[in-house]
């Protein structure tokens, strides 16, 4: 595995959002805690039972910015699967 991943939601030719490999699994797993809990936090507001009445943009800009933690979240998570899953084979 490279030292250094980027992250899938920033598509682009020169990639400057990286995620250590090598990071303790206990920081890797809480970043992608917390980015995985701000994302449910922002959904459980819009979710709530006063259904609030958004514009559509303003309901866009919420799934990109939780689309966004949720991915980030997703990468961090696999790469705490694989090191953990090369600590068993060792």
């Amino acid at each position: 595995m490279n030292r250094y991943m980027p992250i899938t939601g920033h598509d682009c030719t020169f990639p400057s959002l990286l995620i250590d490999t090598h990071a303790p699994i206990d920081v890797l797993h809480d970043a992608a805690a917390y980015r995985i809990r701000a994302a449910t936090q922002l959904l459980e507001n819009f979710a709530g039972p006063e259904k609030p009445d958004h514009a559509p943009v303003v309901l866009q800009e919420l799934t990109l910015a939780c689309t966004i933690l949720l991915r980030d979240g997703c990468d961090l998570l696999d790469v705490t699967t694989r090191r953990l899953q090369e600590q068993l084979t060792l």
